[in-house]
């Protein structure tokens, strides 16, 4: 019987998380949406990362660039800003336009979490300026 109540404490207690509202302030955007020519990133010039919400990570890069980058799935669901990111790039390149270009997983606990990314855009300075101090990359 207590492991019912339990059982009923932890589903109500994801289901809360889950339906917990994200911080992003503009919508998601359109699926398959990538960089135009010539605002490519290099996956080396990642500087740092945020997790917004349980589909979208903000990345930053060297020259001080923001990106929303959002996942298919709930990839993010379980993860911390201390959780190292890796990404991959597809062989012979190190340029990430689309999103078939960035190979990321979450690593927790020395165990890959694998993300399929179904966007990448680069955010206006007003995006980022309107993002809460906590989820700034």
């Amino acid at each position: 019987m207590a492991f019912l109540f339990a059982t009923a404490a932890l589903a109500s207690a994801g289901a809360a998380l889950a339906a917990k509202p994200s911080p992003l302030t503009t919508p998601a955007p359109a699926s398959g949406a990538g960089l135009p020519s010539g605002q490519c990133i290099r996956s080396q010039d990642i500087q740092s990362h945020s997790v917004a919400d349980r589909q979208t990570m903000l990345i930053k890069t060297r020259q001080r660039e923001t990106y929303r980058v959002t996942m298919k799935g709930g990839c993010l669901a379980g993860a911390i800003p201390s959780d190292p990111i890796i990404t991959r790039s597809p062989p012979g390149s190190s340029m990430i336009c689309r999103p078939l270009d960035m190979d990321m997983a979450i690593s927790r606990g020395g165990f890959e979490t694998p993300c399929i990314v179904d966007s990448i855009v680069k955010m206006s300075a007003e995006e980022v300026a309107a993002l809460p101090s906590k989820i700034r990359p």
